[in-house]
């Protein structure tokens, strides 16, 4: 729906990450007042490395208001290429002196968001060192429309406590930093050493021992892929045997690698005991699986609430219905070309927050996410996959709300055969591809010939 009105509005994004950059530059570009307030000395969110860990005193991260933000470690390199990770109107460019690799590092897709933070001037809106303690409405009870929120923050250095009113709250604070851990029998017994994958940094820690990791999916694999050149014994327990080429080719190359069926119980002694009747004797046992959604300074009043990792109820993943579009979350989908969805996200935002734009009732709001959730027990997925979207067509629709572009085909072709080369080929992927053709047509487009920007 579009409307005639145009409002500035005074707005506070919470997180310098990728998502919450992109949403300031939209915001600003619509004309409102923005401040993004950042808990890191820099922007970059999980892409921001902190070798710093709480391995000694929480290494399950079961504290909701953890130290470290990122889960990145030292060796990570994107999984997707380059070419389909940029923002629509800023390529990720090789720049000269920096790391040309088609599958680059994890430090040179953070110097790419520095480049756009530069180029688009959205740094100079960031309070850096600022932790956000308690966001909550300041008038709870009036229309949407009047609703303002009181937003409470702690300044690093100074330790100093400030206590701000904003017309809208846009929450851009990620979600791959609080664990998800597995109920296992015998878990809090088991004395060894235990830890989530969002402390781990490197194998070498882990040198000589057996070590048991938790989970199949892509970091429970990369990690894995590290850990066999070091370790004794490396087990991988998998909720499912029948696995990949990919991964059959490192289990099959590597005589200390491993797979096991889930855990069915843990001992004080160090023994784990697979579902299959096997049991070994374990130095560390690490979690990879996975992360939940935590907005510990979120108080909405019971308005949205996170159950079983499912964020609710938000309209388009986006917009609580009783709170909209004063507050809204940004980053929530999973399995997306991130990037180009966090500018349809944030072009929607702005607009509405300016009058341009105007959501649908609540009760339609309402109605439409409770389709959306009996499509989803229908077809058997568990509730806490309802954020897993791995639809082009979902982000193109999603787009069509403030008419922004759909996907290029190239990016889908591009995102598609990369992961086809990532189940095939594992350990090789990231050097190693047979998209050429495909590569080259994609950068003979305008976007790469003609949206190049200077050197940084």
């Amino acid at each position: 729906m579009v409307s005639e009105r145009k409002e500035c509005k005074n707005v506070c994004v919470i997180g310098a990450g990728p998502s919450g950059i992109v949403v300031a530059r939209e915001l600003r570009r619509e004309g409102h007042e923005v401040v993004v307030l950042e808990q890191n000395h820099d922007i970059g969110g999980q892409w921001l490395y902190d070798p710093n860990v709480e391995q000694e005193d929480d290494p399950l991260g079961r504290n909701p208001w953890l130290k470290v933000h990122s889960s990145i470690y030292q060796s990570l390199r994107l999984m997707s290429p380059r070419e389909v990770m940029g923002f629509t109107d800023f390529p990720f460019s090789v720049k000269k002196g920096r790391d040309p690799r088609r599958f680059p590092s994890h430090r040179e897709y953070l110097l790419y968001l520095k480049d756009f933070c530069e180029w688009f001037k959205v740094t100079e809106i960031i309070k850096f060192n600022t932790k956000v303690l308690y966001v909550g409405p300041l008038n709870y009870g009036v229309s949407c429309e009047d609703l303002k929120w009181v937003v409470r923050s702690k300044e690093k250095k100074s330790n100093e406590e400030v206590e701000q009113v904003f017309d809208a709250v846009v929450v851009a604070t990620g979600h791959y930093s609080k664990p998800r851990l597995p109920c296992i029998q015998g878990m809090e017994k088991w004395r060894r050493k235990q830890m989530h994958s969002h402390i781990y940094r490197s194998p070498e820690p882990f040198r000589g021992e057996i070590v048991v990791v938790v989970g199949n999916s892509f970091s429970g694999q990369e990690i894995s892929l590290e850990l066999v050149k070091v370790v004794k014994e490396l087990h991988l327990s998998s909720k499912s045997l029948d696995i990949y080429e990919g991964l059959s080719k490192v289990i099959s190359k590597y005589e200390n690698f491993h797979l096991r069926p889930q855990i069915d119980n843990l001992r004080e002694d160090g023994s784990v005991t697979f579902t299959d009747g096997s049991c070994i004797i374990a130095d560390t046992i690490l979690y990879c699986t996975g992360y939940e959604y935590s907005f510990p300074f979120l108080d909405t009043k019971g308005m949205v609430v996170v159950d079983d990792n499912r964020v609710g109820p938000l309209y388009e993943h986006t917009f609580p219905p009783s709170l909209a579009p004063s507050l809204s979350l940004v980053g929530i989908p999973r399995r997306i070309l991130g990037l180009p969805f966090f500018e349809s996200q944030g072009k929607w935002i702005a607009q509405l927050l300016s009058g341009k734009k105007v959501l649908p009732s609540y009760q339609e709001m309402m109605k439409s996410i409770e389709e959306f959730y009996h499509s989803k027990e229908t077809a058997g997925i568990p509730k806490r996959h309802t954020h897993e979207i791995e639809d082009f067509e979902y982000c193109d629709k999603y787009g069509e709300n403030v008419g922004f572009p759909k996907l290029e085909e190239w990016r889908k072709e591009l995102t598609v055969s990369s992961i086809v080369n990532y189940f095939v080929n594992l350990e090789t992927c990231r050097d190693s591809w047979y998209d050429d053709e495909k590569l080259q047509e994609a950068l003979q487009t305008p976007y790469f010939t003609q949206l190049q920007h200077p050197s940084f």
